[in-house]
Parts: structure tokens; C-alpha cells; sequence
């Protein structure tokens, strides 16, 4: 007699149910939305796109230009999480769901996580801060080391345009 999942009785079908998909708007996120995606779409699954504005850069900027980044990070976002509803147009089958939080972004991303019984979260490896890690962005890798769910991280080819990087 084997051992597998499936000599259990367990539905490898249902292994995902929730997919949130943390997005920061960068070329490394996008990789990650169409990843996500699918996933998703193999599992039947859930999608949730979440942007974070991060508060901490927020109060950290100069008064004098704090509310042109707060609106600069709302565009952002708007945009971030509409490539993910086009990006999902695209395959019909799975249900979206979109948010914006505000707060520390893997915080908030975890604990979204957690209130909508996420099995898994999607993740680019780096984000609109650059390529100031060698492996991952500082929230991707927080993310990998603290949230209480598994996390996908996946990472921008080698050669494939990098937008961040453009006209530097």
C-alpha cells in the first residue's frame, strides 16, 4: 500500500483555493501576476490582487513633497492592480478580487493573507526599489521568512526588459 495524497483520499484538485497576488506595480510583480494567474487557472482559484501603500516611506518623505507621493503611490496602485484585471480578462475563468491596503507591505500582505484563508501568495522578487538585494526585494524576502502561509516567489528573467531599469 502507498503512502500518497491521493491513497488518503485528498483532492490534489483542491490544493488551491486562494492565490493573493502582491503587487507593487514593478516588471518583477507583472512576471508574477501571469504566474499567479496560472496557477489559479490549473486550480480553479480564487485571485486576489493586492497593492500596500507603504506608510513608512510615506512619513518618512519630506513634508514639502509628501502628498505628491502619496498621490504618485495611488496611481501606482491603480495601475499595478489593473494589469491584473486586464492580465485575468484574458483568461475569464478566475474569480478577482482587488484591494489596497496601507501599512507595512508584508504585514499587510499577510495578514490579508490570513483573513481571506489564502493557501498561497504570489510574489515578484524584486520591486520599484531596484536590485538593492541580490536574491530578493527586501518585502518579498520578509514575506518568505515571516507570513504563516507559503509564498511563491518568482523572479524576473535574465534579459527580459526590466522597467525599473530603463534609462538609467
Amino acid at each position: 500500500m502507498t503512502n500518497s495524497v491521493f491513497s488518503r483520499g485528498f483532492d490534489a484538485w483542491c490544493m488551491f483555493d486562494t492565490v493573493v497576488i502582491a503587487t507593487d506595480g514593478s516588471g518583477s510583480a507583472e512576471r508574477a501576476v501571469e504566474a499567479a494567474l496560472d496557477l489559479a487557472a490549473r486550480f480553479d482559484a480564487t485571485v486576489h490582487g493586492l497593492y500596500v501603500v507603504d506608510t513608512g516611506e510615506v512619513e518618512t518623505t519630506p513634508e514639502e513633497v509628501r502628498e505628491a507621493l502619496e498621490r504618485a503611490l495611488a496611481t501606482t496602485g491603480g495601475r499595478a492592480l489593473s494589469f491584473i484585471l486586464e492580465a485575468a480578462d484574458a483568461e475569464a475563468d478566475e474569480e478577482l478580487v482587488t484591494a489596497v491596503r496601507e501599512g507595512d507591505p508584508a504585514d499587510e500582505i499577510s495578514a490579508y493573507a490570513v483573513e481571506h484563508d489564502a493557501d498561497v501568495i504570489v510574489s515578484g522578487t524584486r520591486g520599484r526599489h531596484g536590485e538593492h538585494r541580490y536574491l530578493l526585494g527586501s518585502v518579498p524576502e520578509e514575506l518568505v521568512r515571516e507570513a504563516p502561509i507559503p509564498v511563491l516567489t518568482v523572479r524576473q528573467l535574465e534579459g527580459e526588459p526590466n522597467p525599473e531599469r530603463e534609462g538609467v
